[in-house]
């Protein structure tokens, strides 16, 4: 493949997955919201509220007259779904604005920080430098790359930025379509919630890909033939794009998880009402905050991984010998997977909402799971493709200053152990999350003796289930070493995140049908449209518990290809754990996760105990509220979300960034490289656990609420003693799930490609106490 058909390939890949995402929007769009709004009553109508016992409860799960779906789901009851994504989406907006005029403040000042650390590594000369890996060859100024490097970062923050709030719009725009389309039945809904998660996926993707490309090609106009000094500068774009991801994943995590374990607390446990239920004031906080947290700031996330993991293969690539020859097709091949990614993706996409259509309940998981397989089978062919066309057959990469002898081959097999590894996690995480499977079953039946043995079971399970994704992580980091070092531990990485278009729609998907079904107990639809909303949210916890394995295990892949690159820019050649300076960087990196995990927990139960004090302050003190005769005051438990949110992301983001500064600034690059280890070797194991933990207890309580089988049956029904330790779990697992273990893979990733953009300063001027 040479040059120009590169040039074409990329940016036309690009704009197709733009232009897919645009046409799953419109068929989205054709479900008018506005237009039910405006029938009947003009939406002045009020749900119903009734006392529901447990011949209710069971009829839930049954079926219902046509008389009561009719009764439930007139004309007041959707104009009312459009108030409350109304509701939402003002929410929503409200708190994203105020979050990035904190970010832009952040932004500035980091910004000035890369330009004033990097440019002084040669006092701020505009002089020429010797080349650092191609020897006898002049390179472009310290200076010059301090600039690219922050015009990088800020490039990557803004993408970062507009990837998180587009999610959030397109969840905000079909969370009511959903509700709506589930009147016409189960596959109409899951299409509608389907296609908007795959808006999400292919537009954030699509987009970080061609930024990408349009940054290099702007870059290269100045660098010309330095392609060391303009690969080494697009590195800020990664270091941009996951400062952004943390604090909307830790500020999002706050906000959503404040809202939700008030919520649950009085009102499922205290109140005896159901989840969603328009009498809980907590109720548009916690949907606010499955937008803000669930999509926005896991759409941050993937970005993140995404430009971690490219930006690192492209700066190992860059002083390879195709890197030398300057053949671009080569350098940029983790471009080109990405490329067949998303027309991979595409493919995938249509098998869900066209080819094999969601016609029952129990079809709507086998058609998630389906996504991961068919994507991965998919794009296994297509690496080889791109491999073949893209690659010369032999090729040299640096490998901690030796020369390594690498074949074309070996690199499509680093793609294929990536995506395969990926798929395990996936697959692995369901089994451990699923409420399909015993593992979940028996952290339920534990609740017949109260929380204290929900909990013991639920952290056993945890741990257990990092075993196979660790084994896996592991597999995959030797045999993509023993390949091709420490570039084809980047690839791996680029080959598990190359399906991300679909992992993100399938992740989406579940916050998505998580609010449908929140707007419709809401609206006071009928029972009927509430199993089906209910369905698609169960299958839902599922898939976001797959994405978060997913972005844990390519986490550990991006960070160790971001280390590798760190430690060949700093010019160390050998890392020696029995040396103390390494030694005591690998116990403080050790530490890091349990810090951050506690600053993030006590964040969410400080915010929660706030917004509990509320919910119960106005159950007791505005009349008719548990009734449903007046309505709750919602805006002060969304402003309680927020207020909490934007004050505590600050410090557990401040821990994340000032820690390799410091570290390389005082301790030196050894040191530093310890820490990194530390970290990456204990967040991975702590995240995982936390993830999974916290993703069982809420579908333990999901599968006893639900009720479909004896066993089910016999721990209910919603109230029950075994019910209410579920809740208690679930509670607790709630800021594990979707705070501290999503905010742990960024802290892995940021702090290595934070040293990589470093680099040159830690290894000139690093070390003043180690030196």
């Amino acid at each position: 493949m040479g040059f120009s058909a590169a040039d074409a390939v990329i940016p036309a890949c690009a704009v197709i997955g733009i232009a897919f995402a645009a046409w799953q929007w419109f068929l989205v769009a054709k479900v008018k919201v506005s237009a039910y709004a405006s029938t009947g009553n003009g939406g002045h109508g009020r749900p119903v509220f009734r006392q529901e016992d447990e011949e209710d409860e069971d009829n839930r799960i049954g079926g219902e007259s046509d008389e009561e779906e009719d009764g439930g789901d007139g004309p007041a009851a959707v104009a009312r779904c459009a108030e409350i994504q109304n509701a939402i989406s003002v929410g929503a907006n409200s708190f994203l604005f105020t979050q990035y005029k904190y970010l832009a403040a952040f932004t500035v000042i980091f910004a000035v920080v890369i330009f004033l650390f990097l440019g002084s590594v040669h006092r701020f000369s505009m002089a020429s430098q010797p080349c650092q890996y191609t020897k006898g060859k002049m390179c472009k100024p310290a200076l010059a790359n301090a600039a690219f490097t922050t015009a990088a970062f800020l490039l990557g923050a803004v993408t970062s930025v507009v990837s998180g709030y587009l999610g959030m719009r397109i969840a905000t725009f079909a969370n009511a379509r959903t509700t709506l389309e589930a009147r016409r039945g189960i596959g109409a809904a899951f299409a509608t919630a389907f296609r908007s998660g795959a808006v999400m996926g292919f537009l954030l993707s699509s987009l970080g890909l061609l930024v990408l490309y349009i940054a290099i090609k702007i870059f290269g106009l100045y660098y010309s033939d330095d392609w060391e000094g303009l690969y080494e500068s697009i590195t800020g774009y990664g270091l941009g794009g996951s400062s952004m991801a943390l604090f909307g994943r830790v500020g999002g995590g706050i906000y959503t998880k404040a809202a939700d374990v008030g919520a649950d607390l009085v009102g499922k446990v205290e109140r005896n009402i159901p989840e969603d239920d328009p009498r809980n004031p907590a109720v548009i906080a916690d949907n606010v905050g499955d937008n803000v947290g669930d999509i926005a700031g896991m759409g941050s996330d993937l970005f993140g991984s995404y430009a971690e993991s490219t930006c690192a293969a492209l700066f190992v690539a860059s002083i390879s010998s195709f890197g030398a020859d300057h053949d671009f097709a080569a350098v940029c091949y983790p471009l080109l997977i990405s490329s067949a990614g998303l027309v991979v993706c595409l493919a995938t996409t249509l098998f869900a909402t066209d080819f094999f259509k969601v016609k029952t309940v129990d079809a709507v998981a086998p058609a998630l799971k389906l996504q991961l397989l068919i994507s991965t089978v998919l794009m296994t062919v297509a690496a080889l493709v791109v491999t073949f066309a893209a690659l010369p057959a032999r090729f040299t990469m640096f490998d901690f200053g030796e020369e390594k002898q690498v074949r074309n081959w070996h690199l499509f097999l680093c793609v294929a152990i990536g995506l395969w590894a990926g798929l395990a996690i996936g697959f692995t995480t369901e089994y451990f999350t699923s409420n399909a499977y015993s593992p979940v079953r028996d952290v339920a039946d534990s609740c017949r003796t109260g929380a204290a043995t929900n909990v013991i079971f639920g952290l056993a399970l945890g741990y257990k289930s990092v075993i196979v994704p660790v084994l896996a992580i592991a597999v995959s980091i030797y045999v993509s070493f023993t390949l091709a070092s420490i570039y084809g531990i980047a690839i791996a990485a680029l080959g598990m995140l190359s399906t991300v278009a679909t992992g993100l729609a399938i992740d989406a998907y579940g916050p998505i049908s998580d609010n449908a079904g929140g707007i419709a107990e809401m609206a006071g639809m009928s029972r009927r449209i509430r199993q089906r909303t209910d369905a698609l949210d169960a299958a839902g916890n599922t898939t976001a518990a797959i994405g978060k394995g997913f972005a844990i295990g390519s986490a550990a892949l991006v960070s160790l290809a971001l280390f590798g690159a760190f430690v060949s820019r700093a010019g160390v050649t050998v890392i020696n754990v029995l040396s103390p300076k390494v030694f005591a960087g690998m116990l403080v990196g050790g530490m890091l996760p349990y810090w951050f995990s506690a600053m993030t927990m006590k964040s969410v139960g400080s915010a929660a105990l706030k917004m509990v004090e509320e919910v119960r302050r106005q159950f007791s003190t505005i009349p008719g509220l548990m009734e449903g005769r007046a309505t709750p005051d919602y805006a002060s438990c969304v402003r309680i979300s927020t207020d909490a949110s934007l004050r505590e992301m600050m410090p557990p983001g401040a821990l994340v960034l000032l820690a390799p500064l410091v570290t390389g600034t005082f301790f030196g690059v050894h040191t530093l490289a310890g820490l990194l280890a530390g970290a990456l070797v204990s967040g991975v194991q702590v995240a995982i656990s936390a993830s999974n933990s916290g993703g069982a207890w809420d579908n333990a309580k999901k599968y006893i609420e639900a009720g479909a089988s004896e066993h089910a049956k016999s721990l209910g029904p919603k109230g029950s003693e075994a019910h209410k330790a579920a809740v208690i779990g679930d509670t607790i697992g709630d800021p594990l799930k979707d705070t501290s273990g999503p905010s742990l893979n960024i802290l892995i990733k940021l702090m290595a490609v934070e040293s990589l953009v470093f680099a040159p300063f830690f290894a000139a001027h690093g070390g003043l106490i180690f030196n």
